[in-house]
C-alpha cells in the first residue's frame, strides 16, 4: 500500500473513531435520542466537513502549497488574525482563555490556522535560501523573527500550542540547514520568554507543581490528572463498552477535548488504547516514507512539517492525559472534539498524501519550478 493510501485511511478511520468517542463521552444521564440525531449533530457533521477537506487537500495542485504567493499572504492573515483574538468584543473567552473569533453560531481558531500556515512560509522560505541558512543574520533571524511573532501571539493565551509551534518550526529550520549552534543561541531567549510566560500567570506554575504531585491538590488543579489516570485503570484490557464509561458524567472535565483518551481508554480498555497509538504510529511511518521521498526541498520540509506537528502534538497530549507532563490544553489530533483543529488538520494531511511522489495523478499537475537558492 502507497504510503499516501496510508494516511488518507489513518485520517479517516481517526476521524471516525473521534466521532463515535466525542458523542459518547459527551453523554448525559437524561439524554436520549434516535440514530438519526446522532447522524445529524454537530459532532457528525464536523467529521463529514473534515473528510471533505481531506480529500481537498489530497487533490489541489502542490505547486500552490508552496508558492511564495500562498505562504506569504497565508502568514500575514494568521498574524492579523491572532491580533483580532486578543482585541475585546472580537476574539471570545473559552474557559478563562481568549482563543477564539466567532462568526456568528460558527467559532475559529486562529491558533490552528497559524499552525499550519507557518508550515507553508518555511517551507518556502528554506528552499529559496538553502545557502544563506547556515548564516545567522542573512538566513535564520528573518525566519526566526516570524516564528518568534506567531509565537509571542500565541504564548499570551495558548501556552501549549505555542511551544508545540516553536518546536516544529526550530526542526524544519535545521532541516533546512540552520546551524544548531545559532538555534541553541536563539533557544535562550526564547526559553526565557517561556519562563516569563509561566511566571506571570500563577495558574501556570501551579500546573508545574501539581504535575510533581497531585495529590497535593487532588481537588482542584490535580483533580483533572487524577480523574484522568482513573478512567484509563478502570478500562482494564478490554474496557467497559461503549457508552459505558464512568469518568464522563461529571467526574472528567474536558472528556470530549484533552481528555478524549482518557474516555477511549476506559471504553475501550487497553486494546482501545493500543489501537489508537497504532493509527498514529502508522500515520508518523506513512509520512515519513514521503518525506524521505521527496527530490524538492519545498516538498520535503512542508511534509516534514505536518507530520513532525500532528506527532508532536499527539505525543504531548498522551504525556498530558497519562500525568506524565504538565496539563496543558492540547487536543489530540482528529480524536479530540474540534472544528478547527478537524479541518484544518484532515486538510493538511491530504496535502500530505498528495505530496508523495507515487500519486498516479502527480504528472498532470503543472510542475513546479525549483526555486534558485539566493546566493
Amino acid at each position: 500500500m502507497a504510503p499516501r493510501d496510508v494516511v488518507l485511511i489513518v485520517a479517516t478511520a481517526l476521524l471516525a473513531l473521534g466521532a463515535v468517542a466525542v458523542q459518547s463521552a459527551g453523554m448525559t444521564v437524561t439524554q436520549s435520542g434516535t440514530v438519526a440525531d446522532l447522524a445529524t449533530n454537530r459532532t457528525t457533521l464536523l467529521a463529514i466537513a473534515a473528510v471533505a477537506a481531506l480529500l481537498l487537500g489530497r487533490s489541489i495542485p502542490v505547486a500552490w502549497t508552496t508558492s511564495r504567493a500562498v505562504a506569504v499572504t497565508s502568514i500575514v492573515v494568521a498574524g492579523v488574525l491572532l491580533a483580532l483574538v486578543l482585541v475585546p468584543g472580537i476574539g471570545s473567552k473559552v474557559n478563562g482563555a481568549r482563543r477564539w473569533i466567532n462568526f456568528g453560531p460558527i467559532g475559529f481558531q486562529p491558533s490552528e490556522l497559524a499552525k499550519w500556515t507557518l508550515l507553508l512560509f518555511l517551507a518556502w522560505y528554506g528552499a529559496t535560501r538553502v545557502r544563506r541558512m547556515g548564516q545567522a543574520r542573512r538566513g535564520l533571524l528573518p525566519a526566526f523573527a516570524v516564528v518568534g511573532l506567531l509565537c509571542g501571539l500565541t504564548l499570551l493565551e495558548d501556552l501549549g500550542t505555542a511551544v508545540l509551534i516553536g518546536t516544529v518550526a526550530a526542526i524544519v529550520l535545521i532541516a533546512a540547514g540552520a546551524r544548531l549552534k545559532h538555534m541553541i543561541m536563539l533557544a535562550v531567549p526564547a526559553a526565557a520568554a517561556l519562563l516569563v510566560a509561566i511566571a506571570v500567570e500563577p495558574y501556570r506554575l501551579k500546573r508545574l507543581q501539581i504535575f510533581l504531585d497531585p495529590w497535593a491538590d487532588p481537588e482542584g488543579r490535580g483533580y483533572h490528572v487524577i480523574q484522568s489516570m482513573a478512567a484509563i485503570h478502570g478500562g482494564g484490557i478490554g474496557g467497559r463498552g461503549l457508552g459505558n464509561g464512568i469518568q464522563k458524567f461529571g467526574y472528567l472535565p474536558e472528556d470530549t477535548t484533552d481528555f478524549i483518551f482518557s474516555i477511549i481508554t476506559e471504553e475501550f480498555g487497553l486494546l482501545g488504547a493500543t489501537l489508537v497509538v497504532g493509527l498514529f504510529i502508522a500515520l508518523l511511518w506513512a509520512g515519513w516514507r514521503i518525506v524521505t521521498s521527496q527530490v524538492r526541498p519545498a516538498r520535503q520540509l512542508l511534509a516534514l512539517g505536518i507530520i513532525a506537528t500532528v506527532s508532536l502534538q499527539t505525543l504531548m497530549n498522551l504525556l498530558v492525559v497519562t500525568g506524565l507532563a504538565p496539563t496543558k490544553g492540547i487536543a489530540l489530533p482528529l480524536v479530540s472534539s474540534g472544528g478547527t483543529g478537524w479541518v484544518m488538520t484532515a486538510f493538511m494531511l491530504g496535502v500530505l498524501a498528495r505530496l508523495d511522489p507515487t500519486a498516479p495523478a502527480a504528472s498532470m499537475l503543472p510542475r513546479e519550478p525549483i526555486p534558485e537558492a539566493v546566493p
